[in-house]
């Protein structure tokens, strides 16, 4: 008989944010036992029909640059679908390629490679900062750099300093807009992921895009949910970034990140089951193992669906666990006046977990968790 796969995320609860992909990063985790979440945090809009970005195509193909910088794999890639719509594509690589090329990460040098183009260098840590120190010794002064921009709006633009560094060591910039982010015309999803973010009903959340990072602070904050959500993802709820640049909004916003050494999706998935259990360990209670969870707990490797009400008696009761929580504390916690309803609700809470001696009752003073060793 075979043995069924670990599910190391089981009863944990996984905010996406992608707009891209985002079917793919739902299937990785929840083979791994997580239940996802998912909604869009961005738009992508295509620049194919806007004047500014044929205008920049136009120029660089009158007078071609001596140096692309090449940001985004997804930019690059519609740069050339929209060539190719206006019948110069083959034109423009082989004006880009007569150049000098360097990809700011592994996803701007597949797009490359995939086009025929080679890059002569790119940062391991997708760093404007390392391209900026890899060009400082060379002479740009009098060249002209085309730069393909991320999309992003300029206060939270992930590649901050590009284009001023880049003045500053004498070259000539030609920006090229490929693409801009906005958010989705329907805010319905990315309302229910920002309130399940701020009021801790998930456990992670992941972003693969800088402005996706940013576009939850934003919207957060129009919601009146900006202290809260910050509050959630520098405590209850830990957020994954695939990479360091996607990372950029939360940096300034005080809040740390878990990104993988690989700024890959997969390495992604892995990185959250790996570490998201190691941060939320298993509790050792009345000789079963509890896990507890944003929507639930686990026993004994059983996922236990939990009232709203019973998850916030145990959050309460797991805070130090073993220790005694009063009656009147958890009467507070419940927001009533009534006595027995404490009991009620703990009666509730032993059924749900389906074993009612992980919560045991200490006379005339209150509750705690069965804690093993502890008495």
């Amino acid at each position: 008989m075979t043995e069924a796969p670990a599910r190391p995320l089981l009863g944990f609860t996984v905010a996406i944010t992608a707009a891209r992909r985002a079917d793919e990063q739902t299937t990785l985790l929840e083979r791994r036992g997580a239940v996802v979440i998912a909604a869009a945090a961005i738009a992508m809009v295509p620049l194919s029909d806007d004047e500014r970005l044929r205008a920049a195509t136009d120029e660089l193909l009158g007078n071609p640059p001596d140096l692309l910088v090449a940001t985004t794999g997804i930019g690059f890639r519609g740069w050339l679908e929209a060539a190719e719509g206006w019948g110069v594509a083959e034109r423009l690589l082989a004006t880009l390629g007569a150049g000098r090329v360097i990809s700011r990460g592994p996803k701007a040098t597949g797009a490359l490679r995939a086009a025929g183009l080679r890059e002569e260098w790119s940062p391991p840590s997708e760093s404007s900062a390392e391209v900026l120190s890899h060009l400082s010794g060379a002479d740009l002064a009098g060249r002209r750099v085309a730069v393909q921009l991320h999309g992003a709006t300029d206060e939270w633009d992930p590649n901050p300093g590009l284009l001023e560094g880049l003045r500053a060591l004498g070259a000539e910039i030609v920006p090229v807009p490929v693409y801009r982010w906005e958010q989705p015309d329907d805010l319905t999803g990315l309302d229910r992921v920002v309130e399940a973010i701020a009021t801790g009903a998930v456990d992670a959340v992941t972003f693969t895009s800088a402005p996706a990072a940013a576009s939850v602070l934003e919207r957060a904050a129009e919601l009146g949910l900006g202290a809260a959500l910050r509050g959630a993802l520098t405590g209850a709820v830990v957020p994954y970034c695939v990479g360091p640049v996607t990372a950029t909004p939360l940096d300034r916003a005080g809040i740390a990140s878990v990104t993988p050494e690989r700024m890959r999706l997969g390495a992604l998935a892995r990185l959250v089951e790996q570490d998201l259990p190691e941060r939320r360990p298993d509790l050792a209670v009345a000789g079963r193992a509890l896990g507890i969870r944003a929507r639930g707990a686990v026993v004994d490797g059983v996922d236990r669906e939990l009232t709203p009400t019973s998850i916030v008696l145990l959050r309460l009761l797991a805070r130090e666990p073993g220790a005694v929580v009063s009656r009147d504390d958890l009467l507070a916690a419940l927001g009533g006046d009534d006595p027995h309803a404490v009991e009620a609700a703990v009666a509730r809470l032993r059924a749900g977990l389906g074993h009612k001696e992980i919560v045991a009752t200490v006379v005339k003073r209150g509750y705690r968790l069965a804690v093993d060793g502890e008495h």
